[in-house]
C-alpha cells in the first residue's frame, strides 16, 4: 500500500520499507545468509496458500520459526528474488529464525476466497469450517514436518497482519508460543479503521479500498484499482464530492462485490461487524503473547489496547503484556523514532523496545535464550517523556475524576450550582469543522497532536479549560465524557477532544537546538467521535427529539500523558470532524443513502447547569 492510499488498515509502505531494519539496504547479506524457498501449503479444506520461507544456510543447529501472514503481498515472488530484511526487526534478523511468509487466503497468489476478518469458528463440525486460526494451525503443522526447526514458533504481524496475529490465538498449535499482535484491529464497527462508535472513517476508506480489492491480476501479484481519485485537498474535493450514496457507481466503487459496498451495506453494529470482532474469540489463550501499540496511532489504537484487555479478561492466569509506545501505526519498526509532531522523546526509543523488549520476548519463548522479565504494562508517558511500567492496566492508582463544564467555557471539579446553564452552536453540513489545520490529499497523521487553535477559534467549536495547573497532572487511563445535549436535528456526532494548553511564553527544545515557541499551543492529547443515534445502542439507533435534554457518553481511548505545572487542561466538543468523518446530515437516516436535500444546519445544545451537568472523567494518577 502506498501513502496515498490513507493508510486505513495498513502500515505505510515508508515505514514498512524501512523497517525491517536499519543495517541492510540491499539484499546481499540476506542472500548469503539464508535459502529462500516457495512452497503451496495445504489447508484442510484442500486450499493452497502461497508461503516464502528462508532458512538459515548454517545447518549446524534447528532453529525456531517465525512467521509473518498478511494479505498485502509477500513480495518478492522467485525463490531467486530475496527481501531485503527480514523479521520485526535487524536484531532478530541476525539472531537467525525460519522466517516464514505466507498469503492469506484470497490474497495475491494464495488459493480460496478472502474475507476481511474472516469470522472465527469456536466450533469447527468439519475440514469445510476454516477461519484464520485454522489455516495458522494447518501452515504450523506443515512447517514443523518441513523444515529444520527446533519445534518452537512464533507469529508477530502489524495492522492487518497484527489482526492475524490475534487470530491465530484461539485454539493455537501447541507449538505456537509466543505471538505479538501489533496495533492489530479488533473491532471495526467501535473503534478501528471502518468506524469510530458508528461514525464512518471516510477519507480512510475510501482512499483505501479504491486500491485494495480490486481485479487480480492471471499471476496473482497485483490488484488493479477500482479507481484513481487524486487530489490535493482532501476536505474540499470530499465536500465537493457530495452524499457518499454517489460513491456505489461508476466510476467509483460500481462493483457490489467490493469491501467498500460491503462497509457502507452495514450501517449498524449488526452481525456483519459482530461476527468479525476477533476480541469475543480471544478465551482459553496459551501462547505468550506481546500486545504493541502506537499513543497517536490514527488507525488501530483501539484495537491494541482492546485486544490486550480482552486477553485478560476472558484468559485469566495468562501470559500476556502490553506495550503503548508514543508512535503513529507501527512507528516501532522505523529505524529511529526520536519525535513526533512537537513531541521530542530524547533517546531512540525504538532502539529500545526493538532490543529490550521485542527481541528478548521472541529469543526467550522460541530459543530458551537470556531472561524475559520485562513487566505485564509498559507505556510512554507523554509530557513527562518517560516510560512507565505497571502491574496492570489501567494502574490501582487511577482514579477517575470528574471535570465538569462550566459558564464561560470554565472546566473544574467543582459542580455547578446554576439551575440552568448551556452553551450552545450551530452545526452546519455544509461548513463542517476540519480536522487539521493542514491542506493536504493524504491524511495528516500529526493531527493526533495538532495545534487546536485552529478549532478553537470557530463559533461552532466548545471550549471548556481549567485554570492554570498548580502542579504537575497524570492521566493513565481511559477518558469518559458524559454529554447532556439537546438538538433541533434528529442526529448528531459529537466530537471530545482533551487537550494540553501550553502557557505563554512556553519554548521546547533539546541542547543545542533552536528553541520552538510554543506559547499558547492547543496540543491535543486524545479525541474521539460517537454518532449520536448510536447513543444507547450500536445495533438499535435511536432518533434525538427536538430540544429534549440525553445523556451521551464518548468514550475516548487510554492515554498515558502529564499535564505539566502551569499548563491548563481543554476540553472541546465539535460535531464535525472532515473528511475523517464523514457529514452528518442531523436527521435520522441511512446516511449512505442521504439525498443532498437532507442535509440541515441544526443547533446543538451542551449543558452544564446543577440538574444537567456535562463533564468529563480523566483518569488521574494519585
Amino acid at each position: 500500500m502506498k501513502i496515498s492510499f490513507l493508510c486505513c488498515l495498513l502500515l505505510p509502505t515508508s515505514i514498512l520499507s524501512n523497517a525491517q531494519n536499519t543495517a541492510v539496504q540491499d539484499t546481499s547479506w540476506v542472500r548469503s545468509s539464508y535459502k529462500k524457498t516457495e512452497q503451496y501449503i495445504t489447508m484442510r479444506d484442500g486450499v493452497k496458500l502461497f508461503t516464502a520461507i528462508y532458512t538459515p544456510i548454517d545447518s549446524s543447529q534447528t532453529y525456531p520459526i517465525l512467521m509473518h501472514r498478511t494479505p498485502y503481498s509477500i513480495r518478492p515472488y522467485g525463490a531467486n528474488s530475496y527481501r531485503r530484511s527480514l523479521g520485526p526487526n535487524s536484531y532478530l534478523m541476525r539472531e537467525k529464525y525460519i522466517f516464514v511468509y505466507q498469503d492469506a487466503r484470497g490474497r495475491y497468489k494464495s488459493e480460496g476466497n478472502f474475507r476481511e476478518m474472516t469470522p472465527a469458528i469456536d466450533v469447527k463440525k468439519s475440514n469445510k469450517d476454516v477461519d484464520e486460526s485454522s489455516d495458522t494451525y494447518d501452515t504450523i503443522e506443515w512447517l514443523l514436518k518441513n523444515t529444520k526447526n527446533n519445534g518452537n514458533v512464533g507469529q508477530s504481524g502489524i495492522s492487518f497482519p497484527g489482526y492475524y496475529s490475534s487470530a491465530g490465538l484461539p485454539d493455537a498449535h501447541s507449538a505456537l508460543k509466543a505471538v505479538s499482535p501489533q496495533a492489530p484491529m479488533s473491532d471495526e464497527f467501535i473503534g478501528d479503521d471502518c468506524y469510530h462508535n458508528g461514525a464512518f472513517f471516510l477519507m480512510d476508506n475510501f482512499g483505501f479500498y479504491s486500491g485494495f480489492d480490486g481485479p487480480k491480476s492471471q499471476d496473482g501479484q497485483n490488484y488493479q484499482s477500482h479507481f484513481n481519485a487524486k487530489f490535493n485537498d482532501a476536505y474540499q474535493y470530499f465536500l465537493d464530492f457530495g452524499p457518499l450514496k454517489k460513491a456505489n457507481a461508476a466510476p467509483f466503487f460500481a462493483d457490489s462485490n467490493s469491501i467498500w459496498r460491503q462497509t457502507v451495506a452495514h450501517p449498524v453494529y449488526d452481525e456483519f461487524w459482530q461476527s468479525r470482532n476477533i476480541k469475543n474469540h480471544l478465551k482459553n489463550i496459551k501462547p505468550a503473547v506481546l500486545v504493541v501499540g502506537g499513543w497517536f496511532d490514527a488507525e488501530d489504537l483501539y484495537g491494541a489496547l482492546k485486544t490486550y484487555a480482552a486477553i485478560e479478561k476472558q484468559t485469566p492466569g495468562n501470559n500476556n503484556r502490553l506495550v503503548m509506545g508514543p508512535w503513529t501505526h507501527g512507528g516501532w519498526a522505523a529505524p529511529a523514532w526520536k519525535s513526533f509532531s512537537k513531541y521530542q522523546f530524547g533517546a531512540d526509543v525504538n532502539k529500545y523496545f526493538q532490543e529490550e523488549i521485542e527481541t528478548k520476548f521472541f529469543n526467550f519463548y522460541l530459543k530458551g535464550k537470556d531472561a524475559f522479565d520485562q513487566p505485564e504494562i509498559t507505556v510512554f508517558e507523554t509530557g513527562s517523556n518517560q516510560w512507565k511500567n505497571y502491574d496492570v492496566w489501567p494502574p490501582k492508582n487511577s482514579q477517575p475524576t470528574a471535570y465538569y463544564f462550566a459558564e464561560n467555557g470554565k472546566l473544574s471539579t467543582a459542580k455547578p450550582k446554576a439551575a440552568k446553564s448551556a452553551s450552545e452552536y450551530e452545526s452546519d453540513p455544509a461548513k463542517p469543522v476540519p480536522y487539521t489545520n493542514v491542506i493536504s490529499g493524504n491524511r495528516n497523521n500529526e493531527y493526533m497532536a495538532e495545534d487546536q487553535r485552529f478549532a478553537s477559534e470557530r463559533p461552532d467549536v466548545l471550549t471548556f479549560q481549567t485554570d492554570s495547573l498548580t502542579d504537575d497532572v497524570t492521566i493513565t487511563g481511559e477518558i469518559i465524557a458524559n454529554l447532556m445535549v439537546s438538538t433541533t436535528g434528529s442526529d448528531a456526532d459529537f466530537i471530545v477532544k482533551v487537550i494540553d494548553v501550553w502557557p505563554a511564553g512556553a519554548t521546547l527544545g533539546q541542547d543545542g537546538q533552536q528553541a520552538v515557541q510554543m506559547g499558547g499551543y492547543q496540543q491535543m492529547v486524545r479525541a474521539e467521535v460517537l454518532r449520536g443515534k448510536f447513543r444507547n445502542s450500536f445495533s438499535k439507533p435511536e432518533p434525538f427529539v427536538k430540544d429534549k435534554i440525553e445523556k451521551v457518553t464518548v468514550k475516548l481511548n487510554e492515554t498515558a500523558h502529564t499535564f505539566k505545572k502551569g499548563h491548563r487542561i481543554m476540553v472541546q466538543v465539535q460535531s464535525s470532524w472532515f473528511p475523517l468523518v464523514d457529514r452528518n446530515p442531523q436527521k435520522f437516516l441511512n446516511i449512505f443513502e442521504a439525498n443532498e436535500s437532507d442535509f440541515h444546519k441544526t443547533k446543538i445544545s451542551i449543558h452544564h447547569g446543577a440538574k444537567h451537568s456535562s463533564s468529563i472523567l480523566l483518569p488521574i494518577l494519585k
